[in-house]
């Protein structure tokens, strides 16, 4: 795993806590991004479950919870079967991504019992839910196969956005060259059905996959590109965590002048927000560049201060080879100065 993370909920979660797969993944967004097919509310069911997916993409979870609360009574009062499926499997997400698997898995199973596959919006969020269960229990095989029908069945009933989600879920479950294919694909079913916001995150964790291939060339095309779409759709964090993107695969790429002209923003951005995450990440980049220069002085203070902070946001639990890897470059470094 690498410290930077796919874009997902999670984590996502993120924020950095959620990885699974092969890489880190991080919830920028956070959200659901399927609650947005809709074009229009067709009862109170559907304007409920949209208050409901707001609150959640704003990561405001125990709110939005209450809203799918909310949604399930209504919907179990007109007997909208696909509605409250929604709002079961909703639920269960919620208590997935505060890291309380036995409460999803609950609710999980009172979706299964009446979602129907005739029923296209209630079965897809089912089983875009429990994709993400089988996620993030790392049974990744089932959770790919998953995905892939789901992919298969969102696109032959027009819901292009969960088509998008679904094959974004491939490019993190999947193997290293379904990642690959997957994020491709996802990508390709973003760009024709212009739902551009989903191009941030879609090029970002095809940038993570190429990065934990090791072809860092094809990562900073990737990132870079991703950068664009962050900058158009993301808040503000997403931007200075796609500018780190760029820094941090410079470092990997040695091109450390370069990489630090990224990261020294970062830092200081990182900084001012107090996010306590970012500022880890790049003390411990900058570190590596003074390394690569000899000023081990500077590495030192700038990797201790990393491991402080990294150690603060659990990086040993998301990321222990990271954090493994960390640990030893704080010893060599002493060493280098001794």
């Amino acid at each position: 795993m690498h410290s930077l993370s796919k874009f997902n909920d999670i984590f996502i979660i993120v924020v950095v806590g959620a990885l699974i797969s092969g890489s880190a993944a991080i919830s920028v967004y956070g959200g659901d991004h399927m609650a947005d097919e809709s074009l229009g509310f067709t009862s109170r069911v559907d304007e409920y479950l949209a208050e409901a997916d707001s609150a959640f993409n704003a990561d405001k979870y125990v709110a939005s919870r209450k809203l799918y609360e909310r949604a399930l009574a209504e919907a179990k009062t007109i007997s909208d079967n696909s509605g409250a499926t929604e709002a079961l499997a909703m639920i269960a997400r919620t208590h997935l991504i505060m890291n309380e698997p036995d409460s999803a898995s609950a609710w999980l199973r009172q979706a299964g019992k009446i979602a129907d596959d005739h029923e296209p919006r209630g079965w897809s969020r089912y089983q875009a839910v429990k994709g993400r269960y089988l996620w993030q229990k790392k049974q990744l095989d089932e959770a790919t196969k998953l995905f892939k029908n789901l992919y298969d069945y969102c696109v032959k009933n027009e819901l292009a956005e969960r088509a998008v989600d679904a094959a974004h879920m491939v490019a993190i479950t999947g193997s290293p060259q379904e990642q690959v294919e997957w994020g491709k694909k996802g990508i390709a079913q973003a760009e024709t059905g212009h739902i551009d916001r989903w191009l941030g995150p879609l090029w970002n964790n095809l940038g993570a996959t190429y990065e934990d291939m090791k072809d860092y060339d094809s990562a900073l095309a990737a990132y870079k590109t991703a950068r664009e779409y962050h900058y158009k759709y993301g808040t503000p964090r997403n931007k200075v965590i796609a500018d780190y993107a760029v820094g941090h695969i410079l470092v990997k790429l040695g091109r450390y002048n370069d990489a630090g002209e990224w990261l020294r923003p970062v830092l200081t951005q990182c900084e001012k927000a107090q996010d306590h995450e970012f500022v880890g990440l790049a003390c411990r980049d900058l570190g590596d560049i003074g390394y690569a220069s000899g000023n081990y002085d500077e590495a030192l203070e700038l990797y201790v201060r990393a491991k402080a902070l990294l150690e603060e946001v659990n990086m040993d639990e998301w990321d222990p080879q990271g954090f493994r890897d960390l640990l030893d470059r704080i010893d060599e470094t002493r060493d280098s100065i001794e």
